[in-house]
């Protein structure tokens, strides 16, 4: 991470890596006050994700590539690239993805993640 002289920061891939694929990283406590966590995540693996939870906040997924399908509470969903999922706080929630893999950007309404397992 580094700051600009203008007091904007940049946080780098901490593999160094400039591809951005197959990766997952997580940013909490963001320089700037900006109060929300964020997941970085891309796979070209079928089948892969969380087991079911939920946040005492929000959680936003923006879904860059591929899909997953997702259970929301009592509902089951296929999120697809192009398309932004809002799961609301205390609503247990967990994904799998999709056989053309996933990449999405998960931000979590909070500088740190607060996760309650559920299974």
């Amino acid at each position: 991470m580094s700051e600009l002289t203008s007091g904007a920061f940049v946080v780098d891939r901490a593999d160094g890596r400039e591809d951005g694929e197959d990766w997952t990283e997580n940013y909490e406590e963001l320089p700037g006050g900006v109060g929300v966590s964020l997941i970085f995540e891309s796979t070209t693996k079928e089948g892969v994700g969380p087991r079911l939870h939920l946040h005492h906040y929000p959680e936003t997924f923006i879904i860059r590539r591929g899909s997953a399908t997702f259970t929301v509470g009592d509902a089951q969903l296929v999120g697809r690239a192009g398309q932004i999922i809002v799961v609301p706080a205390e609503t247990p929630h967990k994904f799998s993805t999709g056989p053309d893999g996933y990449e999405a950007i998960h931000i979590h309404e909070n500088s740190t993640f607060e996760t309650v397992w559920l299974e």
